[in-house]
């Protein structure tokens, strides 16, 4: 499985322009009022220049069906990442309606977390999202021990969130791990909340991609 990248927390139309020309797989956009990168009145325009293969990710916490529903349509979202309470029959109802929109379901992790609480999502969903436990659900610049994910023991692939900075490639480069799917960046590689540092990024992708096989490079 070739390694995937999601950065998310973007909403600046300038700066997402200048994002989308490294060629992430994902772009993410959180539609949580809590959030300090709330997208609020998003520029449809600039979301609609993004090429198709740039899965356009929303990324929602315990927001009603109705409004995912209305976003997915007004934004053409092409994959949804779910980072709150939401239980599996929801996320079963949402992939019913929405076959064609990729699944995300993100959780929390820290020591005390029961990995058992997985499995009736692993039907319905088609990938987990693991990020640093946090209040704030998401954003916390902080990193988790990933030890932890020892404690995964289903086939479903994840994407590794949380705290994760140019500091960490040796550490992703090390995880030996066939379902590692995609890493997820956002508040590291910030000049600001949601505005991401294109020459950072830039680094990051070298370097973990290596050479020719950096994407967009």
């Amino acid at each position: 499985m070739t390694l995937k990248l999601k950065i998310c927390g973007m909403r600046d139309p300038e700066n997402i322009k200048d994002v989308v020309s490294l060629k992430p797989d994902y772009l993410g956009f959180i539609f949580y009022p809590g959030s300090k990168r709330f997208v609020a009145d998003l520029d449809v325009p600039s979301i609609d220049a993004i090429p198709e293969n740039i899965r356009k990710t929303g990324v929602f916490v315990d927001a009603s069906f109705e409004s995912i529903a209305a976003v997915v349509s007004s934004y053409r979202l092409s994959a949804v990442q779910l980072h709150g309470s939401e239980d599996a029959a929801f996320a079963s109802a949402f992939k019913q309606a929405f076959p064609q929109v990729e699944l995300i379901k993100a959780f929390g992790i820290d020591e005390r977390f029961d990995f058992e609480t997985l499995t009736d999502f692993a039907p319905v969903v088609d990938y987990f999202l693991f990020d640093t436990q946090s209040l704030a659900h998401g954003g916390s610049g902080k990193q988790f021990d990933w030890n932890l994910l020892k404690g995964y023991t289903l086939n479903l692939p994840f994407f590794l969130s949380g705290g994760i900075g140019i500091e960490s490639i040796q550490a992703i480069k090390e995880i030996n791990d066939g379902r590692l799917y995609a890493i997820d960046i956002n508040s590291k590689f910030e000049t600001a909340p949601a505005v991401k540092d294109v020459v950072k990024l830039t680094e990051f992708n070298n370097q973990l991609f290596s050479g020719a096989q950096a994407k967009g490079i």
